[in-house]
């Protein structure tokens, strides 16, 4: 069993070593298209998110035609890096898999957890591993987007406070499209709603406790702040001493629905 379970976890290091070196062929390809206006996004999460972050799935599975309208729109048009400015990439792909997320829970709709749609290895089998995306051509899994395009191109660790993996411990969902214009806006406020959010973390001056994406993209947080604690002082209204003790929350992965 122990031999079993280190196998597992070399293979999911291996998968995050050589996603992380990805050489991000997918944000570099040559299109020729034009940014996208995200207003039907808008529009769908102002209406079926609520003010708590929590989903209304079945509100979505009635707007199903609009929804799917959005989604062709994103999968007509492919950013590049050379006719798409920074933000326009950034904002596409994340408002792309928050969208393309909602739609493997309503496609699959009633589920407990989003990781019973499809049980499996992380980075190899899992439910984030279906290459149900397709956007002018080419196909993507969920996993695509968020480790080799987010992470590794756009280098920004708000990044893990916008994406939303339809599971009770993830930041909320937001109700408004990332759009270009708002982007470092909304990034920002994302990441502080995050850590101040008494659901997902609780710092306080007695004890900390925060969520397992602060461990398990650690190095994402100390790129951007030299440590994660500077970086949780940077976006958390409680600030914290060098020698806190940093507990983790465990993760919840059952659905974000309302109720």
């Amino acid at each position: 069993m122990k031999k079993q379970v280190f196998l597992i976890t070399r293979l999911m290091v291996l998968a995050m070593v050589w996603l992380s070196a990805s050489n991000c062929a997918a944000i570099r390809r040559s299109t020729n298209t034009s940014p996208i206006n995200h207003e039907r996004w808008d529009q769908l999460v102002k209406k079926h998110v609520k003010d708590d972050g929590f989903v209304d799935y079945k509100g979505f599975i009635r707007d199903s035609m609009e929804l799917n309208r959005y989604l062709d729109q994103l999968s007509a048009v492919h950013p590049d890096d050379k006719s798409w400015s920074r933000n326009e990439q950034m904002a596409y792909w994340i408002n792309a898999y928050n969208a393309f997320t909602i739609k493997l829970i309503v496609k699959h709709y009633p589920v407990e957890s989003i990781k019973d749609i499809k049980k499996g290895i992380a980075f190899v089998n899992s439910v984030w591993d279906i290459k149900f995306i397709k956007i002018q051509g080419f196909t993507y899994d969920l996993n695509n987007i968020e480790h080799n395009i987010l992470r590794p191109v756009f280098k920004d660790a708000r990044v893990h406070a916008a994406v939303n993996c339809a599971s009770f411990s993830c930041p909320r969902l937001r109700q408004e499209a990332y759009t270009a214009e708002k982007l470092d806006s909304q990034l920002e406020d994302a990441m502080k709603k995050f850590l101040a959010d008494p659901l997902r973390n609780k710092i306080t001056t007695e004890k900390v406790e925060i969520s397992e994406i602060f461990k398990w993209f650690k190095g994402d947080f100390d790129r951007d702040a030299g440590s994660l604690i500077a970086y949780i002082n940077k976006f958390s209204a409680q600030k914290i001493s060098d020698k806190t003790e940093l507990k983790y929350l465990d993760y919840n992965w059952a659905l974000n629905e309302a109720k």
